[in-house]
């Protein structure tokens, strides 16, 4: 049962006052609030089982790598991966992007080769492929947008082609919102034999995402996006491409024997979790996962879209809004401008009244740029938010406007 009362319950932040009023927090995409649950996970393991992993025959390190394992076979049957091999886990999604692109890519591509990406990419899917294409000599293609911020695919069959060696594209886009049709493109590319890689930082939180019907080759999310800690991601990769790529970091933990000229590495997932990794981190994800499934990723989804379609219909009604991306279908973030106003304005100002919202680029500064603004404003919501937050932020935005119009 989706309890809002008793879900609200478990997040600690939520009974803050900020500036003597209650937190309303509107930034989850930038990274989700923790459950108490997860809190208290992380601080028993420091507590009663803090060791390495991997590397002691006593006690307490078999019980951290106990727990350790048991949040990777956690994520793998999360997100339906079919070996827990499969899943790497690493600092963030950033982290997993450049893994592959430093991998595969020095790997794989050549001069003359093209990597397709799509004009919405996160900075983190963008400027790892910068680096490998411009060293190696290949080129970057992308996917353009329709005027209302979704994947132009007319042309999809040209720009992948025999020169295409690699696609990656995000799922749903953090600055608009819009829900890539995915399943598409991996199939077009897939028909040229040519590995995909999905940036699922903002649809793993929010929907039951299933790499094998997907049959996407990679795919990236982080863990402080879903409820979990800081600084722990993962990559997952069929594990015949994993397996033929490169390690990215050397260093111990990786290896199976080391000489001064040479080292044999060990198999997957250890050979890409060079030294020693986010233990508490990976533990606290795991949970975060448990968490979400007992109030089940659907429940989640319908929430999500509740939220998303009342917030656009609250912030439609406010003159001198413009809001940007897909105005049907979308992700559960709302991206918008007031006029005349800056964004960072606007988030001063509503902080004085406790809501906290994100102004900026949002790591996306190409599609700022495609929108022909400096920045935007975005509200973000998640299965702690309700729609009473939504009402506070367009009485908070009235404010705003007021505060302006009394300055003009």
């Amino acid at each position: 049962m989706f309890d809002q009362i008793k879900i609200r319950e478990d997040f600690p932040i939520l009974k803050r006052l900020i500036k003597n009023n209650p937190l309303v927090y509107l930034d989850s995409a930038a990274t989700t609030q923790k459950p108490l649950q997860v809190i208290e996970a992380i601080e028993k393991y420091y507590r009663h089982n803090n060791a390495n992993v991997h590397r002691g025959a006593y006690t307490l390190s078999e019980e951290a790598t106990s727990l350790y394992e048991e949040a990777r076979l956690k994520t793998a049957r999360f997100i339906n991966a079919e070996m827990t091999e499969s899943i790497i886990f690493t600092r963030n999604a950033t982290e997993g992007i450049n893994l592959v692109a430093n991998s595969w890519g020095r790997a794989n591509l050549k001069e003359g080769d093209e990597v397709l990406l799509t004009q919405m990419e996160h900075h983190s899917n963008l400027i790892p492929w910068q680096l490998i294409t411009k060293e190696k000599g290949a080129k970057l293609k992308f996917i353009p947008l329709t005027p209302d911020g979704k994947l132009d695919l007319t042309n999809i069959h040209k720009l992948i082609n025999e020169k295409t060696k690699f696609v990656s594209l995000v799922h749903i886009s953090n600055s608009l919102g819009t829900i890539n049709p995915v399943e598409d493109i991996i199939q077009i590319a897939h028909s040229f034999k040519i590995p995909v890689l999905l940036d699922a930082s903002q649809s793993v939180p929010h929907r039951r995402v299933d790499v094998q019907s997907l049959d996407c080759d990679f795919m990236v999310f982080s863990g402080h996006k879903m409820l979990g800690p800081t600084g722990i991601g993962v990559l997952y990769g069929k594990y015949n491409l994993l397996d033929n790529m490169p390690p990215f970091m050397g260093g111990g933990e990786m290896i199976n024997e080391v000489q001064l000229e040479w080292s044999d590495f060990r198999n997957l997932p250890w050979k890409y979790e060079a030294g020693t990794p986010h233990i508490a981190g990976a533990i606290g994800l795991g949970v975060a996962i448990d968490y979400l499934n007992n109030i089940g990723l659907e429940n989640i989804q319908q929430h999500d879209k509740e939220l998303v379609s009342y917030a656009m219909e609250v912030l439609s009604n406010l003159d001198g809004i413009e809001i940007y991306g897909p105005k049907d279908t979308r992700g559960s973030l709302v991206a918008f401008n007031l006029k005349g106003i800056h964004p960072h304005d606007v988030s001063t100002i509503l902080d004085e009244y406790g809501i906290a919202i994100r102004a900026g680029h949002h790591c996306t500064q190409p599609i700022m740029r495609w929108l022909d603004v400096a920045a935007t404003v975005r509200a973000s919501f998640y299965l702690y938010n309700t729609k009473s937050d939504i009402d506070k932020l367009a009485t908070g935005l009235q404010k705003v406007k007021e505060i302006f119009k009394r300055g003009s």
